[in-house]
């Protein structure tokens, strides 16, 4: 068994998300960051990739007073857990992501062992795979301790080994009226081409702010 899975991303018009520097630039508009604070308060978990922590050192926690609010009176911590896929166990000390505000659960291999003890202070370290976090037994994990809404805030690289695992259920995308352009800039789904593309099916799509906000669900063969 596993969560729902949906990645939730904002994109310029071309595809990317950031441009080559890979540092954070604002895509969203601010009915867009609203619509992701309430969907991040709608979640049991909110996961990323190590590049999206080193990049952009999100808190992932929920901003809204009230939707935190209103996640207490129905049971649940103020903020959902935090889940960072590091196989190499890479992630700062300082990072945001390993502060008190939430749960946090870091997924590594057997080559981040070196770092256990220093990242166990801070945040719930599992062990899944040898060379690679094996993202499906990461899944059963979350499901097994209640995750039943898990959110994929990227990065693109992270997206795409979800989806060779066929993971993703649906996408989220909020496109900014923006093109960003470079030969290197990361992509809403980065790493190698499909052989064969994966099929995405429209649910619906509106305008939000300046840019248009579309939900696909993903349809495997």
């Amino acid at each position: 068994m596993k969560p729902f899975v949906f990645v939730n991303i904002a994109s310029s018009i071309d595809g990317k998300i950031s441009d080559e520097s890979r540092k954070q630039v604002r895509i969203s508009c601010r009915e867009d960051f609203q619509r992701v604070d309430r969907l991040r308060a709608f979640s049991d978990a909110i996961m990323v990739g190590i590049g999206t922590v080193l990049s952009d050192d999100p808190s992932l926690t929920v901003k809204d007073e009230r939707l935190r609010y209103e996640r207490v009176q129905a049971g649940k911590d103020e903020n959902p857990i935090r889940v960072v896929v590091d196989s190499r166990l890479r992630i700062p000390l300082n990072a945001k992501i390993l502060d008190d505000r939430a749960r946090t659960i870091v997924a590594t291999t057997e080559k981040g062992l070196e770092r256990v003890k220093l990242i166990e202070e801070r945040a719930e370290v599992v062990v899944f795979g040898r060379e690679k976090v094996d993202l499906r037994l990461l899944c059963e994990y979350l499901y097994k301790i209640g995750v039943r809404r898990l959110m994929v805030e990227g990065g693109g690289t992270l997206i795409n080994s979800l989806l060779r695992e066929k993971m993703i259920d649906e996408f989220n995308i909020y496109y900014g009226n923006m093109i960003i352009g470079g030969r290197n800039s990361p992509t809403v789904v980065d790493g190698e081409s499909f052989a064969d593309p994966v099929r995405l099916e429209l649910i619906s799509c509106q305008k939000l702010g300046e840019g248009i906000f579309t939900r696909w669900r993903v349809v495997y063969r």
